[in-house]
């Protein structure tokens, strides 16, 4: 069989003109000859009726608490929801359709609720409805744990859903369809010459999604590295062909532009804190192993992380900084906190080993005298620590001297 696996987010399936979209995408492929799994999320977005987030203020109301296992068997609720009015609009259409589940379609997952992570997939009953002529539509962003507790696996889940599937079933691709047309070199809001690419690799891509780029989740592509499988970002609400994601090799005709584009796209991460730790005297080594053994007891998550003889310095979100402030004075180690500030990423399969990358990053954003707070690098990353208030001016510097709008 030729199996295409297709994921709709919450988006695509929010209003009765979407869903329109998603059976039309739905009714081409199978006329083009695939077998077809398509993958749920919830429909629509915070405040709209049937919303993962919806669901979970419902929760909320009142004084009471709804424990981990409670809430996954209520949050996978909406994709349940989504799947059963996919399968009733194609009935209408004449096309034959079977809803499963995640447990159904063979998610053993382990038992961290909210966060699960994903042991094996046994498609059996998805490969006998296929063979049945049937699409087969599942509900993304959750499994089933060794005791048949329902779970799901954490934000982007229907994405990690879709490529795990498409791993398992051998499929020739799978589409990720959302309300943008492809993967963009930078955040459209923000540069307004942002423009769709034709291609991406997996490692690029999965740079961008862990920078701060939400078009897919970095779980996901990582699965699809893994297993080879090619990956399309496209718009539910066009024709056009979106983005492949895939080995350079699978670029094909294409090939010879990842090597001549040596930066991809610039993503960034808001709301971050820079803290600082030096020691006043010898011991460095034992304070820093102090830091970060102090910061992963307390569940605090680190980045751009620069070690030196005398200290560290790194990255919390602004979220946790007051947490951390906490824990590091109870070890009376006096931190430099420095809030307000964002990570921008220069991203590209390109990068490494090619001169002047880093000079043109320094030349961009002293041209708009913007001041680099902290720096690190990656065979395919080079990030920048600025202030919150030149965030904007440096992505759209950044975009502008590596010539990302043409």
């Amino acid at each position: 069989m030729r199996i295409l696996v297709q994921k709709f987010g919450g988006t695509s399936l929010s209003t009765s003109e979407a869903r329109d979209h998603v059976v039309s995408h739905i009714r081409r492929e199978l006329e083009n000859g695939f077998r077809l799994v398509v993958v749920v999320s919830a429909m629509g977005r915070k405040g709209d009726p049937y919303a993962t987030d919806t669901l979970l203020e419902l929760a909320a109301e009142g004084q009471g608490f709804l424990p981990p296992r409670e809430q996954d068997l209520l949050m996978a609720c909406g994709e349940m929801i989504s799947a059963a009015k996919l399968c009733s609009l194609l009935a209408e259409c004449g096309v034959a359709s079977t809803v499963l589940t995640g447990a159904q379609a063979g998610f053993r997952t382990d038992s961290h609720f909210g966060n699960a992570r994903i042991l094996e997939i046994v498609p059996t009953r998805v490969l006998e409805e296929l063979e049945q002529d049937k699409v087969v539509i599942v509900t993304g962003f959750q499994g089933q744990n060794l005791t048949g507790d329902f779970t799901t696996l954490g934000r982007g889940g229907s994405d990690t859903s879709a490529t795990a599937l498409g791993a398992a079933l051998h499929a020739e691709i799978v589409d990720i369809y959302t309300d943008v047309n492809g993967i963009l070199t930078a955040d459209p809001r923000i540069v307004e010459d942002a423009r769709p690419l034709e291609y991406v690799s997996y490692a690029e891509i999965c740079n961008m999604a862990h920078q701060g780029a939400k078009v897919i989740h970095p779980r996901a592509v990582e699965i699809a590295m893994q297993s080879g499988i090619p990956v399309r970002v496209r718009s539910t609400f066009s024709e056009g062909e979106g983005t492949l994601v895939a080995n350079p090799e699978g670029f094909k005709d294409v090939q010879l532009g990842i090597v001549d584009r040596y930066v991809t796209g610039i993503a960034y991460v808001a709301n971050v804190t820079q803290i600082r730790v030096e020691a006043a005297g010898k011991g460095a080594d034992n304070l820093q192993l102090q830091v970060f053994k102090a910061m992963a007891e307390n569940a605090i998550s680190v980045d751009f992380i620069n070690v030196t003889p005398t200290g560290v310095v790194y990255t919390v979100f602004d979220k946790d900084a007051l947490k951390a402030e906490s824990v590091l004075n109870a070890l009376e180690l006096s931190p430099q906190f420095l809030s307000g500030c964002a990570k921008v990423s220069v991203i590209g399969g390109g990068i490494n080993g090619v001169p002047g990358i880093m000079a043109k990053i320094v030349e961009a954003l002293t041209e708009q005298n913007i001041q680099i707070l902290q720096s690190a690098d990656s065979n395919t990353t080079i990030w920048v620590l600025v202030h919150k208030d030149d965030m904007v001016q440096a992505l759209r510097a950044l975009h502008d001297k590596f010539e990302l709008g043409r």
